[in-house]
């Protein structure tokens, strides 16, 4: 998380429009082993600012892959995409589920690029997303 303080009411808005869960990995905030932060979508060293539209609700983890980054290089073509944007960006047209719902696939350079630098489908969000399929508490919650 940004160094920078995050006002109570507009912590409480991330938080209620992303509806409680990581807007890149999909984890739920309520179950995730790691914490959460408010991350800025285009980093403040890039010329971002602590507006809502540049916030986003992120687990400890995709936010700290994401670091700085606003792009990465897409794992099948090699070509530098921009990393899939909360605000502006459908999660569903760049990712979908895996058949047994625990890995995100990457449907477009902009989902794959994304999956790669933030590492979605690291072992700890996966094995989370088991136990949750398993205690049926898991929903694969998309926009």
């Amino acid at each position: 998380m940004s160094s920078s303080y995050i006002a109570d009411d507009v912590r409480q808005a991330v938080i209620l429009r992303a509806d409680s869960v990581c807007e890149y990995c999909r984890s739920p905030l309520s179950f995730c082993p790691d914490p959460f932060s408010i991350e800025h979508i285009i980093p403040r060293v890039a010329g971002g600012t602590d507006i809502l539209e540049n916030l986003a609700l992120s687990c400890q983890g995709c936010n700290n892959y994401k670091g700085i980054f606003v792009e990465a290089a897409d794992p099948i073509t090699g070509d530098t995409f921009p990393l899939y944007h909360p605000r502006h960006h459908s999660w569903s047209e760049h990712f979908c589920w895996s058949e047994n719902k625990l890995k995100i696939l990457g449907l477009t350079p902009i989902g794959r690029a994304t999956i790669q630098r933030l590492q979605l489908n690291r072992y700890g969000i996966v094995n989370l997303r088991k136990v949750l399929l398993i205690a049926d508490q898991y929903s694969n919650p998309v926009e």
